[in-house]
């Protein structure tokens, strides 16, 4: 087998688990492999450190994919892993049937993504070395799966790195271009076709669970309490407002939520299972919003969700025009500080919710994006939370790896400070056990996640 041998003064990476080799790192090749072949990774002593597969043509050159000899990725190689990774699954998010497989370097493969809906598995193969296997990862996915179908999305430009084209279709089985799968309860219909990647982001799982206990205990603000009432002849403890007059809305008691970058709807979902009073759902594609729209119709919680196609940044720049513009009428003056309140105001401007969730898409893909970055970010976030009512939740996360964690709450702090807002941070988490992290590999901590209760200062 071909090797690769590293420059004496190459970083210590490997042997902290990182299982990328780049161009500069490699001094010197010998024997003449193939792209998309094995070879072996050995220091400037040429001691062995690992075994990967090799793209001249990627910056990243080599990607170890084992750290013991091995001497072909083969059917029976895949087996073996997609064993682990499903006992993995198995054992972290029991009686789940819709989860992430296989997660690429975290799972010691390298390049390949697997997403499970049910019986049917959507695939990446992100990279040369994983695509020349293609035909055995897909026997290995039916010999340990037994999926009804498997979808390749292989529609991402980072193939275009690797020297491959961009492709998508079905690979085994029948496909369905929609299929209906369960997430902590709730039934969420899926676009495997046209849906954004593989059509629905596992990761964030166990954090739309979390938000269950902002839904509830709001009904107090609105004067509404628990009351012993006597009806015919018996006596009940309900919902009672300021008029003493029993309360017969369900969801008295729960919260006002905003959802804005909602994809598929599912931090909706999750906050109407909980017991949420009324959610605004938004997205700027009106896709995601039909997606969304069927998810919540399928849960049965259409009357408590009203969804908008806008812009988010625009729509919560609006929405404190309409609140700093309430405010101004409210403390009207003479003269240069007189407002004329004679002239409505804009409808449905002005809006404020209990809690309001930011989930937006990765604002910054490069390292060199940071800075435009944390501007967006600090624009939606500074946004957001004058929205949310005093003592309220803002829920806010970043999917840039770029965006490191201390960066990402330097900037929240930045914009609370313009604000005018005091932030005690309540939950700070990262993606879900079918994401696992290696140590060493920053690329994997790429998801923050937080929930700040929202004061006035």
């Amino acid at each position: 087998m071909a090797s690769v041998i590293l420059h004496r003064s190459q970083k210590k990476r490997l042997e902290q688990g990182h299982p990328w080799v780049y161009k500069s790192e490699i001094a010197t090749v010998e024997g003449e492999p193939e792209a998309g072949q094995l070879v072996n990774i050995l220091n400037h002593q040429k001691r062995y450190l690992g075994t990967g597969y090799y793209n001249p043509a990627s910056q990243i050159t080599v990607r170890v994919v084992s750290y013991k000899p091995l001497e072909s990725m083969d059917k029976a190689f895949f087996v073996e892993r997609f064993q682990n990774t499903l006992q993995h699954r198995e054992r972290f998010t029991k009686g789940e049937t819709a989860y992430r497989l296989v997660y690429g370097e975290a799972d010691f493969l390298p390049g390949l993504i697997v997403d499970r809906f049910d019986d049917i598995l959507v695939i990446q193969l992100l990279t040369l070395g994983m695509d020349v296997c293609r035909n055995d990862i897909v026997e290995a996915l039916v010999q340990v799966i037994q999926p009804q179908g498997i979808y390749e999305r292989s529609d991402v430009s980072v193939r275009e790195l690797e020297g491959l084209e961009q492709v998508k279709g079905p690979l085994y089985g029948e496909c369905p271009r929609h299929v209906t799968v369960r997430e902590n309860g709730l039934a969420i219909k899926v676009d495997i076709v046209e849906g954004q990647k593989t059509g629905y982001f596992f990761d964030q799982r166990e954090n739309r669970a979390s938000i269950e206990p902002l839904m509830t205990g709001w009904g107090g603000r609105s004067g509404i309490s628990l009351q012993e009432v006597e009806q015919d002849g018996i006596t009940k403890e309900l919902p009672v407002n300021k008029s003493g007059s029993v309360v017969t809305f369900p969801y008295w008691d729960g919260a006002t939520v905003l959802e804005c970058f909602s994809h598929t709807g599912s931090f909706t979902l999750h906050a109407c299972k909980y017991g949420a009073k009324k959610v605004t759902c938004l997205d700027i594609s009106q896709h995601a919003i039909e997606s969304a729209q069927e998810n919540v119709d399928l849960n049965g919680f259409t009357d408590r969700v009203e969804f908008v196609v806008d812009d988010a940044f625009q729509y919560l720049r609006t929405q404190v025009k309409g609140v700093e513009e309430r405010e101004k009428r409210s403390t009207t003056g003479t003269g240069k500080n007189k407002v004329d309140t004679s002239k409505p105001m804009t409808p449905g401007v002005g809006r404020t919710w209990d809690v309001v969730i930011l989930d937006p898409p990765a604002f910054a893909k490069t390292k060199s994006a940071v800075p435009g970055a944390c501007r967006g970010y600090k624009d939606i976030n500074l946004h957001g939370m004058k929205l949310v009512n005093e003592g309220g939740f803002l829920v806010t996360a970043s999917c840039s790896y770029h965006m490191r964690p201390d960066i990402f709450l330097e900037t929240i702090q930045d914009a609370a400070l313009d604000a005018g807002k005091i932030l005690r941070l309540i939950e700070w988490r990262a993606a879900g056990k079918d994401h696992p992290q290696i140590l060493g590999v920053d690329e994997g901590h790429y998801l923050k996640f937080a929930i700040f209760e929202v004061r006035s200062r």
